[in-house]
């Protein structure tokens, strides 16, 4: 896929995808790189929906003036981190607009988060005393607390009376508004969170401030011209709701799948865990990992599939932990482990269920609860017995496309993400009506997937044309930290952004690339810290103080290796292993030293069009994303032989 391609793709990703789940009526595009907000913010770039939906707040807690010209409904998680990161906007919101927004809150538990909807009960609940907007600042604020002790005390910390609250929380008519109110966000497209409408106006995903205020200005514009003609400013939103679409548009249904390119050859190892018949009519194989939000969302989509076609669907599941995920490839090893004994589904559910809880200790548990020969479980992790058929799978699903999870293919045609079972049931029911065909024509039942497969592949069009690559430019090393010799014929400079888990998969990449053409390829890092990621900057500001003290690379393997701690407090703890002179390192950090040099990157990488990350150029030439390394070695193969070097056998 060309860069301009996965550019547009990833925008989209962004502005439909950042909340956690994909919003409605786009597809989960394959993950490669993150729009700057710049680009978002930007009036010709920000895409917001001009539809205005009929969003009813009766019923719902309010922050803000019945006069009010502006009304932001939120539908929300108080597990969801992206919705945690949204509730720090929506403060700053109401501080800046003050009695012009109101704020309307609605629920919207995801399933795979345990807590949520006790949190959403334990809201509602306080909300029965008048206290709701209390219980949601603190649940919001204590996000990894949501046990049932944590929110007994919440309730107490706010004055709850907390045998009432308890009784209120038991009670099914708030277990009713939720599920309403899950329904309603269904009815209007708005299935991942948080999801927002202003005045009407879909925005999806915690977005950054600039592009809330550019909506909200302009829907005031358009109230305070109501105003004038003569709407009273109470009556502002139901105006502006009265014509509203009720319902989101379905998706067309061929937009579910990929175009027929995407169809591959896909092998099923003879051990791959599996429900369904191997004769079944169709085949799915998934490739997904146990630390990954958007692969536990798929799972009751998975479980309906089940019971929807039965003997008629077979799923093969197969490993692709992402580097970003620190217990992605022991929660890989643990599922095979307990496979081996007859229950990878039963370990596939649990680890689903506590995703956040997958390290050893926690394994080991499950194990025992699945009543597992412990000892046989534990010799397994202990020898990393099943580490190299996890590798194979990971392997295998790079070659086929399936680098972002879950990724699936039926009878070989590629399904992207977290789709819901709307999306698969085109696809399986497709692919049943030709494998009656086939049967009916004399194919055996055992011979079936083989066919379809290999008749799906056969049934690619050819590429069309590829688009012109992006012209050559001019890139300046300047002083960014480099690696490799300094006469290397090929240089590559990557923006990047240690927060960006885009970035970070694109790490063993480059370790690839650096191993395949060694001494002919020199790596330069620039800066481009995207301000929706909280921590980035002050990351980019620490490799740059180790820098200082001849230590980047090692800072920087640091950093992508515990992307998810990357607080003032674990920067100085990688600056203490890594031995640095701590006096020296807090003091670069606390004056802002390389704040200039790290702005100077971002400027730099704006101006050749590095707006995302992560953004390569090689020689000058554009590759962007989290690109697999036969991207990387064509270019490179090209450029060395431009310069006259060989190519080395092994460049593979």
């Amino acid at each position: 896929m060309k860069p301009n391609v996965i550019v547009a793709l990833l925008v989209g990703l962004v502005l439909g995808f950042v909340g956690g789940r994909a919003a409605s009526g786009s597809k989960p595009a394959t993950p490669g790189n993150s729009p700057t907000v710049a680009q978002a913010a930007k009036p010709g770039a920000r895409q917001v929906d001009p539809t205005v939906f009929k969003v009813p707040i009766d019923g719902a807690p309010v922050k803000g003036s019945v006069n009010a010209l502006v009304t932001l409904v939120e539908f929300s998680d108080y597990e969801c981190p992206f919705c945690s990161r949204a509730h720090n906007t929506v403060v700053q919101l109401q501080k800046d607009y003050g009695s012009k927004l109101r704020v309307v809150m609605r629920q919207n538990p995801l399933s795979f988060h345990a807590r949520a909807k006790p949190a959403a009960l334990a809201a509602l609940a306080a909300g029965e005393q008048g206290k709701y907007w209390e219980m949601h600042d603190k649940l919001f604020a204590n996000q990894k607390k949501l046990d049932e002790e944590s929110l007994e005390k919440y309730a107490r910390d706010i004055g709850l009376d907390v045998a009432k609250w308890k009784e209120d929380m038991t009670a099914s008519r708030l277990s009713d508004v939720i599920a309403k109110e899950q329904a309603l966000a269904s009815q209007l497209g708005a299935n991942g969170t948080p999801a927002f409408f202003v005045n009407g106006r879909f925005l999806s995903g915690a977005q950054p401030i600039e592009n809330f205020k550019s909506l909200i200005d302009e829907e005031l514009a358009k109230a305070e011209a109501l105003v004038k003609s003569g709407v009273a400013p109470g009556q502002v939103y139901a105006n502006t709701i009265a014509k509203g679409v009720e319902r989101a548009p379905a998706r067309p249904a061929q937009g579910a799948a990929e175009p027929a390119a995407a169809a591959k050859k896909i092998e099923i190892p003879a051990d791959a865990p599996s429900f369904g018949p191997a004769t079944a009519k169709v085949t799915i194989v998934e490739w997904s990992d146990f630390e990954c939000p958007f692969c536990s969302r798929v799972v009751p989509t998975l479980n309906r599939i089940k019971e929807t076609y039965g003997k008629d669907v077979r799923v093969v599941f197969r490993q692709q932990p992402l580097p970003m995920h620190a217990n992605a490839k022991i929660a890989a090893q643990a599922s095979l482990a307990a496979h081996e004994q007859g229950k990878f589904w039963e370990m596939h559910d649990k680890m689903f269920a506590n995703q956040r809880a997958l390290d050893r200790a926690s394994l080991d548990k499950y194990a025992q609860e699945l009543k597992l020969d412990t000892a046989k479980f534990k010799a397994a992790l202990d020898s990393g017995k099943y580490s190299a058929k996890v590798t194979a799978d990971s392997e295998a699903g790079s070659a086929v496309g399936a680098n972002g999870t879950p990724a699936f293919f039926v009878n070989g045609r590629f399904l992207s993400g977290a789709q819901p079972f709307e999306a698969f049931k085109t696809l399986i029911d497709e692919e049943i009506a030709k494998a009656d065909k086939a049967l009916a024509a004399g194919t055996k039942a055992e011979d079936l997937y083989a066919k379809l497969n290999q008749d799906n592949v056969n049934a690619v069009p050819a590429a069309p044309a590829a688009p012109a690559e992006p012209a050559v430019q001019k890139v300046d090393v300047g002083n960014a930290p480099v690696r490799g010799p300094a006469k290397a014929p090929v240089t590559i400079v990557a923006w990047s952004d240690f927060e960006c888990p885009f970035c970070s998969r694109a790490v063993p990449t480059l370790d690839q690339v650096e191993k395949a053409y060694e001494g002919k390829v020199r790596i330069a890092f620039k800066h481009q810290p995207l301000s929706f990621h909280q921590h980035a900057k002050g990351a980019a500001q620490a490799s740059m103080a180790a820098h200082e003290q001849g230590k980047f690379w090692q800072m920087h393997d640091k950093l992508f290796a515990n992307q998810r701690a990357l607080d003032r407090a674990s920067l100085e703890k990688y600056a203490q292993e890594l031995k640095l002179d701590m006096a020296k390192f807090k003091s670069a950090m606390d004056s802002g030293k390389f704040d200039a040099q790290i702005e100077a990157d971002m400027a730099a990488g704006s101006a050749v069009g590095a707006n995302g990350t992560p953004t390569f150029f090689i020689n000058g030439r554009t590759l962007v994303g989290a690109q697999p390394f036969d991207a990387f070695k064509k270019v490179i193969d090209e450029e060395l032989k431009k310069a006259g070097v060989a190519v080395a056998a092994d460049a593979k």
